[in-house]
C-alpha cells in the first residue's frame, strides 16, 4: 500500500501543479483580497473536490458520467460561471484604473471577501465536470477491492485535497510576499487581464467540447 501511496502522490503532484482554472481563480482573488482572499479559494476548491470524492466513494459519480444530459447540464453551468468570473476580470484590466483600487491606487484586501472567494472557489470546482472523470477513472485503480473501498477512496480524497490546499496556499503567500509589485496598478491590470482571458478560455473550451 505504501508503494501505491507514492505512487498515487506523484500522479496527484503532476496533475495539482499544470495550472487551470482553480489556479487561476486563486491568483485573481489573492490580488483583490490578499493572502486571506486566495486562502479561502483554495478552501472553497477543496470543498468542492471533497464532494467529487464522496460522491466517487458511494458510487453516485459513475451514475452522473451515465447520465449524458445531466454531465452536459453541470459542464455547461461551470463554463458559464467561468466565463463570467473572466469577463469580471476582463473589463476591470481595460479600466483606467484597477476595479478594486483605493487611494493611491492600492488594492483593499477586502476587495474580495473570504465568503466570496470560498464560494467561487467552490462553484468553480464543482462546474468541471472533468473532476468526476479525474476522480472516478484515477482513483480507483490505486484503491484495494473489497470492503475497504469506500475508506480507501476518502483517504486518497483526503491526500489529494491536503496538497491542493498546500499548493494553491503557496500562491496566495507567494503574491502576499510581492504584494507591493502585484499591486501597482499596471501589473494589476496586465494580470486582471491574463486570468480573464485564461477564465473565459477554459470556460468556452468546457463548453464547447463535445465529450
Amino acid at each position: 500500500m505504501n508503494h501505491t501511496l507514492w505512487a498515487f502522490i506523484g500522479i496527484g503532484i503532476v496533475v495539482i501543479a499544470i495550472p487551470g482554472p482553480d489556479t487561476a481563480l486563486t491568483i485573481r482573488n489573492s490580488l483583490a483580497g490578499g493572502r486571506r482572499g486566495g486562502f479561502f479559494t483554495a478552501l472553497g476548491v477543496v470543498a468542492g473536490q471533497l464532494v467529487w470524492e464522496i460522491g466517487t466513494a458511494a458510487g453516485l459519480v459513475a451514475i452522473l458520467l451515465a447520465s449524458e444530459q445531466v454531465f452536459h447540464a453541470i459542464k455547461l453551468v461551470g463554463a458559464l460561471y467561468l466565463i463570467f468570473l473572466g469577463a469580471q476580470s476582463l473589463i476591470a484590466a481595460l479600466r483606467s484604473r484597477p476595479r478594486h483600487a483605493g487611494a493611491g491606487g492600492q488594492v483593499p484586501r477586502s476587495a474580495v471577501r473570504p465568503a466570496l472567494a470560498f464560494q467561487q472557489g467552490l462553484i468553480s470546482n464543482l462546474g468541471n465536470p472533468k473532476m468526476a472523470v479525474f476522480f472516478a477513472s484515477i482513483f480507483p485503480q490505486f484503491a484495494p477491492r473489497g470492503h475497504e473501498t469506500f475508506g480507501a477512496l476518502m483517504t486518497l480524497g483526503v491526500v489529494f485535497s491536503s496538497m491542493t490546499l498546500a499548493w494553491l496556499t503557496l500562491y496566495a503567500i507567494a503574491i502576499e510576499r510581492a504584494a507591493g509589485f502585484f499591486r501597482r496598478p499596471a501589473v494589476e491590470r496586465a494580470i486582471e487581464g491574463v486570468s480573464g482571458v485564461a477564465l473565459i478560455g477554459v470556460g468556452a473550451k468546457l463548453a464547447l467540447e463535445r465529450e
